[in-house]
């Protein structure tokens, strides 16, 4: 892998490169909603197509705020929105706003692998805290272990890439208490927020400490519209105008249309959102099935669109980095190795793999992987 390559950049180019099924990288290839993008075309031949306003279009700022009150709750007004390009310039914006030049940012490994580099740009240096398998959770003991006086954030993801866990309602009212307790900024990636797979439902920290939390968002992964990257942050006004500043300078705006587009995705009715819930359910059911049948041993997931697979426990001796290479390269299947989301990269027992495909992809994604577990099993 080429230096400063992403493993999902990686992965997916072995898998063009061996004609291989990509249940690597998490986007979908069903689902997305024909009104949006008929949404998008209109404002694209109506006049949407100078700089917006900084903060975001008006109507889709309320959008946000409109279906966080109705999806969770959650007491939003459009001035708590900036609108950002893509939830990655979100993280970016917000780590800025609030850590720099020798403070410190708590990140739970595993992580998704913007973090680390996102604080390192911004002049600080990450902290660990190991989530623990299976459920990947993390004691408020270990989080507070973490805090020093330098600390000045921590970062969240829930629910969580790659593992689909859920933060447990323990753990978040741990981060709250000591975010209060120590006058941390938690920076809550909730891009996950409506791919919801098991019982518990999605608890946002805005809604433990609104105060304290900066909230991101995603269309791409609320519409399955990935490659549109538009997302946002919720915040408190004063802590709202802080990555406002960061932003501005960032990407400035995001591309009018696709604000009209999404804005038009988040009014649509509830039913369409349990719709898609319930379709991610039914593809982690059956690429599980397949897989459980195959003799794989699969971790529980709550949220996302991903599965996570136990190496050892399945029989195969390699480690998640050399098995996915070999994977991809003699059995025709892309994975994700959890090393890439670690942070000394070092080889783990787990491998990361994307449901949000069609029946036919997960099928044949299912078989290669089968005969892939015959092939380096031991």
């Amino acid at each position: 892998m080429q230096a400063g390559t992403t493993i999902f950049e990686h992965m997916s180019g072995l898998a063009r490169a061996h004609d291989a099924i990509n249940l690597g990288q998490g986007f979908p290839d069903f689902g997305w909603p024909a009104e949006v993008l008929a949404a998008g075309a209109t404002a694209i031949t109506t006049g949407y197509n100078q700089y917006p306003p900084m903060r975001g279009l008006p109507e889709l700022r309320r959008a946000v705020a409109d279906f966080y009150r109705r999806r969770q709750g959650l007491a939003v007004t459009p001035e708590q929105v900036i609108v950002t390009s893509g939830a990655t310039e979100a993280l970016a914006a917000s780590i800025m706003a609030v850590a720099g030049t020798g403070d410190e940012v708590i990140l739970f490994a595993p992580a998704y692998d913007a973090y680390a580099p996102l604080v390192r740009r911004a002049g600080a240096q990450p902290v660990w805290v190991d989530l623990q398998p299976p459920d990947w959770q993390a004691s408020a003991e270990a989080i507070a272990a973490a805090i020093t006086p330098a600390t000045r954030a921590l970062v969240i993801n829930t629910p969580h890439n790659p593992t689909g866990g859920i933060a447990s309602p323990a753990m978040l009212a741990a981060i709250a208490s000591l975010a209060r307790a120590h006058d941390l900024t938690i920076i809550s990636d909730e891009v996950w927020e409506e791919v919801i797979i098991g019982a518990a439902p999605h608890i946002s920290p805005f809604s433990l400490a609104p105060e304290r939390t900066i909230k991101i968002g995603s269309a791409g992964k609320l519409l399955a519209l990935t490659g549109w990257k538009v997302g946002w942050v919720v915040a408190e006004p004063a802590l709202a105008e802080r990555v406002a500043q960061v932003h501005q300078f960032l990407t400035f705006t995001t591309p009018p249309p696709l604000q009209v587009a999404v804005a038009t995705g988040l009014d649509l009715p509830d039913a369409w959102y349990d719709a898609g819930r319930a379709r991610f359910v039914v593809a982690r059911d059956r690429l599980a099935a397949a897989l459980t049948t195959g003799g794989w041993v699969l971790l529980p997931t709550a949220g996302s669109y991903f599965l996570m697979a136990d190496l050892a426990a399945s029989g195969i001796g390699l480690g998640d980095h050399d098995f996915c290479e070999a994977a991809v390269a003699q059995a025709g299947v892309a994975a994700i190795p959890l090393c890439a989301f670690m942070p000394n990269a070092a080889q783990t027992r787990f491998i990361r793999l994307c449901f949000a495909k069609s029946d036919a992809v997960l099928d044949a994604g299912a078989e290669r992987l089968n005969a892939a577990r015959r092939q380096f099993g031991t």
